[in-house]
């Protein structure tokens, strides 16, 4: 059994490396002409690749192998009978280190240090802790439990919500009790930071609107390294401009913000351009994903991460 797979990038080529000699690897960005009617394994580009699925209109296509966690919009693009699979085992550390970093950002106000540095200023500042707050993780797959992981030894409170309440086991931490999601509104009061990884679908579409921000207690600050559309941004910065909450954000609903756009100068805003995923952990991680998926293809065996199945 013989495979043809395709890769966006010589990068993506070279992190794979050698494989078997029944395994032809190319390189295919989904915007030249496509190397042969049937491929085996799709790889499209990291960023913005759903736009490009249609480029696989009339092809046979056994697989397509995406490189984001995120999948929302895809199946209304991908043609049809296609299997698509997420990159889950992928992002998740980087993502959750960053949602990390965002919040002891927030909370120590490193971004108002900065700009005194810039200004040649000492101004010291007496700030927020991580320590010993009240965590609130909306969205417990594998980003809400790689954060999950990472905070625990910063001494902080959690409580994890997700679509349905279960105890949910965490390497390095144990059991969890996880809540459900309709005890949100009455959890939010309690939280002073609230994390959100939570899907894009038309459920949790402006999941945070202008209610569930109000219950958000005073001075609390909202985190998302989920997807940009949980957020109705008209609403987060009604809160933001009244001073109510602060908010740290790797995504919106609009990417990139455009110039101009009210986000830039919102007060108690830190801004990420997306960058959940891009780190040096990315490559070799994506890389050993569609090894495996290789491997599982030349096996016979089905791929792991599928989420639209053919």
């Amino acid at each position: 059994m013989s495979l043809l797979v395709t890769v966006p990038t010589d990068r993506v080529a070279a992190d794979i490396g050698a494989l078997p000699a029944d395994v032809d690897l190319r390189v295919w960005d989904l915007k030249s002409p496509a190397p042969a009617e049937h491929i085996d394994i799709v790889v499209p580009p990291y960023m913005g690749s759903t736009g490009s699925l249609d480029a696989l209109e009339g092809l046979s296509i056994r697989l397509v192998q995406s490189q984001s966690i995120g999948y929302d919009g895809v199946a209304d693009i991908l043609p049809s009978g296609m299997p698509f699979a997420n990159a889950a085992s992928v992002h998740e550390p980087s993502t959750a280190e960053l949602a990390v970093g965002m919040m002891i950002a927030a909370q120590r106000q490193i971004p108002r240090f900065v700009r005194a540095q810039d200004r040649g200023e000492w101004a010291p500042v007496f700030a927020e802790s991580l320590a010993d707050r009240r965590v609130l993780l909306v969205g417990f797959g594998g980003v809400g439990k790689a954060i999950a992981q990472r905070l625990a030894p910063f001494e902080v409170t959690m409580t994890a919500v997700a679509r349905s309440a279960r105890t949910e086991r965490v390497e390095g931490i144990g059991d969890m009790e996880v809540r459900g999601i309709d005890e949100l509104p009455t959890l939010l009061a309690d939280a002073e930071i609230v994390v959100l990884s939570l899907p894009g679908t038309a459920e949790t579409r402006h999941l945070f609107d202008a209610e569930l921000i109000g219950r958000m207690a005073p001075g609390a600050l909202l985190v998302n390294v989920g997807r940009g559309p949980l957020i109705d941004t008209d609403a987060l910065l009604a809160a933001l401009d009244d001073g109510r909450i602060r908010a740290a954000l790797d995504v919106f609903e609009q990417e990139p913000v455009p110039a101009g756009h009210p986000l830039w100068s919102a007060p108690g805003l830190l801004m990420i351009p997306h960058g959940g995923g891009a780190s040096t952990a990315m490559n070799p991680r994506m890389a050993k994903l569609i090894r495996t998926q290789i491997e599982r293809m030349l096996a016979g065996e089905p791929p792991v991460n599928v989420v639209i199945p053919g």
